[in-house]
C-alpha cells in the first residue's frame, strides 16, 4: 500500500476532529457552547491578578469566577493587600460571607419562597469578589458594575438574592459585573476608635472595605475585559446607602465614575458622638477596661454580636431621647470621623468630590408593604385606614388624603398604608441636591410594577425592583413570577440601567423620553407595565409628609 505523505494525514485527522465540533483535544474559550454547557477545565477561563492567577468557568459565552480575594484584614483593622499566592487559584464557588446574626425572614415561609434566599456559610476571611464577564483581556473596555448588596451594614452578602446573578445582564450589555462580600455589624463598623490610635479606624472599617473592593477593580479589571475609567456602583437598600456614602468618600474618589441608588439614599450617617458611646457599651457589657482593649480581637463573634447589639439598643434609646429623632437605622454604619468620611454625605449638601458623577436614584412605590406583613390590611376599609393614618398624621390626616389622591387618583384603599414614605422623600430630596450642583445629571426613577405571586401580597416591595435591573425576572421568578410582563419589563429595565452604566444616560428603547431631574421639572420615570414619566407628581404630599420625618440617623 502506498504511504500517504504526512500532511495529507495531519490534514485528514484535522477534518475528522472538526467533524466531532472541536479542533483539539480540549475546547477552548472560544468554543461554541451548547445551552447550559459549562466548561470548567485547566485550560479555560485562567486570567492573572495582581495577587495570582484565577481558574473560573465559562457558560453560554460568559465567563464567571467567584470568591476571589480583593484584600485581607485582622479584626477591626483598614484592610490590606490580599496575600500572593502561587499557580492558579481555583475561583468558581462563592467564598465566605461575612459573620451575621440569624435572618429572622427564614420564620416566614411566603416570604423565604419569594425572597429565595442564599446566606452561604460565614467566615470573617470574608473580602471576596465575584465577576461575570464576556471576555478575558481582549481590550475591548466593557463597562464594569460594582453591585453593593443590601442588608443595611448589618448584614446580606453579594450572592443573598438570586437576582444577584450577573450573568444575564454581561451577557445582555457586553458588560462586567462585580458583587462583593464585605465586614458588616460589630466587624465592619465597631468605633473604637477613643481607645487609642491602633483603632483609630475601626469604625469604618466596612467602609474601607469596599474602597479596598474598587481599588482592587481598578488594578485588576482589565484583565476581565473591562474598563477601569467606566465604572459604575449601584446598590439597593443599605446598598444605596453604600454608594450614597461612597460618593462623599475621599479616598473613592477616581475609583467609580457613576452611580445608581436604589431604594437607599443616606443623606447621613452615624455621628461619632453616638458611635464612640456604643463602643463604650460594647465594652461595658463585656466588662472590659480601656487596657483590654485587645481582648475584642480574639473574642468569640457570637459573643461579641451579642454585646454590640445590646450596645446599640441601649445607645439608640438614649439618642433618641436626646434629640428626639425618630431613627430607620442606628448603630451599624460608617461613622463622619473627619478622615475616612470627613463629613455628612448628603447634609447639608451633595459631596463636592462627586459633582461630575452622573447618578439615578429611585425607590419602589411600596417598599416595606404593610399590607405583605399584616394580612388584615390587605382588604382594609377606607375608614380603617384612615384610622391608623390619625395616629402618625393627626389633625394634618385630611391635608394628607386630600394630597393623597391628588398623587394616586385611583388608589384603593389599602395604598393608603402601602405607599412608600421613608425611602421616597429622601430619594427626592438627594436628587435635589445632586441637581443644585449644576455638574453631571440626575435621573430618577420609581418602580411600581406589583408582582403577582401569592395572590398579589408583595406588590412593589422593597427589592423587588432589583430582578428587573439584572434581568433576572425569570431567574427570580418565586419573586416576579416570571411572565410575558415581567420579562418585558425587565428588558426595559436592564436595557435603562446597561445604557447608564455605559454612557450616564439611561434613556433606552421601549421607554418615553427620560429628562434629568431638576427641581423645576421633577421628571420621574415610573417603572411599570406601561412606562411614563411624571414630573413632581407627589410633590404636595411629600409636603404634608415632611412634616413627620422618619430619618436614617
Amino acid at each position: 500500500m502506498k504511504k500517504q505523505p504526512l500532511s495529507m494525514l495531519a490534514l485528514a485527522f484535522l477534518l475528522i476532529l472538526s467533524s466531532c465540533g472541536q479542533t483539539a483535544g480540549v475546547k477552548t474559550a472560544d468554543a461554541q457552547q451548547a445551552p447550559g454547557e459549562i466548561i470548567a477545565s485547566s485550560e479555560t477561563a485562567i486570567t492573572e491578578t495582581e495577587s495570582g492567577k484565577v481558574g473560573g468557568f465559562l457558560q453560554d459565552g460568559i465567563y464567571i469566577y467567584k470568591g476571589i480575594p480583593y484584600a485581607k484584614a485582622e479584626r477591626f483593622m483598614p484592610p490590606q493587600p490580599a496575600d500572593k499566592w502561587e499557580g492558579v487559584r481555583s475561583s468558581r464557588m462563592f467564598g465566605p460571607t461575612c459573620p451575621q446574626g440569624k435572618r429572622a425572614g427564614w420564620g416566614a415561609d411566603e416570604h423565604a419562597f419569594a425572597f429565595h434566599w442564599d446566606d452561604g456559610y460565614p467566615g470573617e476571611d470574608c473580602l471576596r469578589v465575584n465577576i461575570w464577564t464576556p471576555g478575558l483581556n481582549d481590550g475591548k473596555k466593557r463597562p464594569v458594575m460594582v453591585w453593593l448588596h443590601g442588608g443595611g451594614y448589618a448584614a446580606g452578602s453579594g450572592q443573598e438574592l438570586p437576582s444577584y446573578d450577573g450573568f444575564n445582564l454581561a451577557k445582555k450589555g457586553d458588560a462586567v459585573v462585580v458583587t462583593l462580600n464585605h465586614r458588616l455589624n460589630v466587624l465592619g463598623f465597631l468605633d473604637l476608635s477613643a481607645y487609642g490610635d491602633k483603632y483609630a479606624k475601626s469604625g469604618n472599617a466596612g467602609l474601607l472595605d469596599l474602597v479596598a473592593a474598587l481599588q482592587w477593580v481598578n488594578k485588576n479589571i482589565a484583565a476581565f475585559g473591562g474598563d477601569a475609567q467606566n465604572v459604575t456602583i449601584f446598590g439597593q437598600s443599605g446598598g444605596g446607602g453604600k454608594v450614597s456614602t461612597l460618593l462623599a468618600t475621599p479616598s473613592a474618589k477616581g475609583l467609580y465614575h457613576k452611580a445608581i441608588v436604589q431604594s437607599g439614599s443616606m443623606l447621613r450617617t452615624m455621628n461619632a458622638k453616638y458611635s464612640r458611646r456604643i463602643g463604650a457599651a460594647v465594652m461595658d457589657e463585656l466588662g472590659l477596661k480601656a487596657s483590654q482593649i485587645d481582648e475584642l480581637q480574639k473574642m468569640p463573634y457570637e459573643r461579641l454580636l451579642a454585646a454590640g447589639e445590646k450596645a446599640v439598643a441601649k445607645v439608640k434609646a438614649e439618642a433618641e431621647k436626646e434629640d428626639g429623632i425618630s431613627t430607620f437605622i442606628f448603630g451599624w454604619a460608617p461613622t463622619v470621623d473627619g478622615d475616612v468620611l470627613p463629613a455628612q454625605p448628603f447634609d447639608p449638601q451633595a459631596p463636592a468630590q462627586s459633582k461630575d458623577v452622573p447618578v439615578m436614584i429611585g425607590t419602589t412605590l411600596h417598599e416595606f408593604t404593610m399590607s405583605t406583613y399584616v394580612p388584615a390590611f390587605r382588604t382594609i376599609t377606607k375608614e380603617k385606614a384612615v384610622e391608623f393614618l390619625k395616629q402618625r398624621y393627626a389633625d394634618r390626616t385630611d391635608d394628607f388624603l386630600a394630597a393623597f389622591e391628588k398623587a394616586y387618583p385611583n388608589y384603593r384603599p389599602k395604598d393608603l398604608v402601602d405607599v412608600d414614605f421613608v425611602f421616597r422623600p429622601g430619594a427626592v430630596e438627594q436628587a435635589r441636591l445632586k441637581a443644585a450642583q449644576q455638574g453631571a445629571p440626575v435621573y430618577m426613577y420609581m418602580f411600581a410594577w406589583e408582582s403577582p405571586v401569592l395572590d398579589g401580597m408583595f406588590r412593589s416591595t422593597h427589592c423587588m425592583e432589583i430582578p428587573f435591573a439584572f434581568n433576572n425576572a425569570v431567574v427570580h421568578a418565586s419573586m416576579t413570577g416570571g411572565g410575558a410582563e415581567a420579562q418585558a419589563l425587565a428588558e426595559k429595565m436592564s436595557s435603562a440601567w446597561l445604557n447608564f452604566a455605559r454612557t450616564g444616560n439611561p434613556n433606552a428603547e421601549g421607554l418615553p423620553q427620560w429628562d434629568a431631574y431638576t427641581e423645576e421639572g421633577g421628571a420621574t420615570m415610573f417603572f411599570n407595565n406601561r412606562c411614563e414619566v411624571k414630573h413632581h407628581h407627589d410633590k404636595e404630599l411629600l409636603e404634608v409628609v415632611r412634616a413627620f420625618p422618619t430619618r436614617g440617623f
